[in-house]
């Protein structure tokens, strides 16, 4: 009895060491993979950066636009670009590999549920940093600048943006909503699986404004616009993750009467 015990353990702990091995060499596929992103990165990295400022320079006055004050901001900036670039494109690779380590110990129906989250994770992400650079952003760096204006006669207030405190800003905004946009995925998720009802949905959505309201003010700079700028979509995304699941939840039950039939 003691030989079959300590067989049953030696075959568990090498299953163990076996799965450690597999993930291990996964994380390197994905380290990698991040660092050659990363130096790819950097080399364009000055390209990126002009894109990513595009929505000031854009409307600001001739002859004005990013500045810096310290010897190595430029080039810190442009590593920090390079590493967010890189983070940006090799996350799906990282999803990949940590899906394709789980996925064989998923039954068919979790991995149903799952693998379409793990395609819309990304595309959201990539859906908050559009509507962050196409839209919130030319409206709000027109807002701030709006009050750029005379004081006193001869006197002006002019924008001498750095380009570090800039891009802080742009990524914090970009982050923002790519983690805001998850909030479907999250909510379909744990409607799915029974952790929540529609109607806990429906009967939280009080709350779920005051939270969305509390998260923006946590994760936006401190104003106003900014703050509200982030919690009206956060509060679209909730109402949208209700009547999502509700549409799912009838067809679901319809499918049940048809097999039934």
């Amino acid at each position: 009895m003691k030989k079959k015990m300590s067989s049953n353990q030696e075959e568990v702990s090498m299953n163990f060491l076996d799965h450690l091995k597999e993930l291990r060499q996964k994380l390197i596929y994905s380290i990698i993979f991040f660092l050659i992103s990363f130096i790819i990165s950097f080399y364009f990295s000055q390209a990126i950066f002009e894109f990513l400022a595009k929505p000031l320079t854009s409307i600001l006055n001739e002859g004005n636009g990013l500045i810096y004050t310290a010897l190595q901001e430029a080039f810190l900036t442009n590593v920090k670009v390079a590493f967010f670039t890189a983070a940006f494109i090799s996350f799906p690779f990282l999803s990949f590999q940590i899906w394709s380590f789980i996925s064989p110990g998923l039954l068919k129906k979790e991995k149903q549920v799952s693998l379409p989250a793990l395609i819309a994770i990304p595309f959201l992400f990539i859906l908050g940093a559009a509507v962050v650079y196409y839209v919130i952003s030319p409206i709000a760096w027109k807002f701030f600048l709006s009050f750029q204006t005379a004081q006193a006669e001869g006197i002006n207030i002019t924008l001498q943006a750095k380009m570090n405190e800039y891009l802080s800003l742009m990524m914090t905004f970009i982050f923002a909503f790519g983690l805001a946009f998850q909030l479907p995925v999250v909510l379909l998720l744990l409607v799915r699986v029974g952790v929540l009802t529609i109607e806990q949905l429906i009967s939280f959505r009080k709350y779920a404004i005051v939270l969305a309201f509390v998260f923006a003010a946590i994760i936006t700079p401190p104003d106003p616009f900014s703050q509200i700028s982030l919690a009206l979509p956060v509060i679209i995304l909730y109402e949208v993750s209700i009547l999502i699941s509700k549409f799912l939840s009838k067809r679901k039950k319809n499918q049940d009467l048809d097999n039934e039939e």
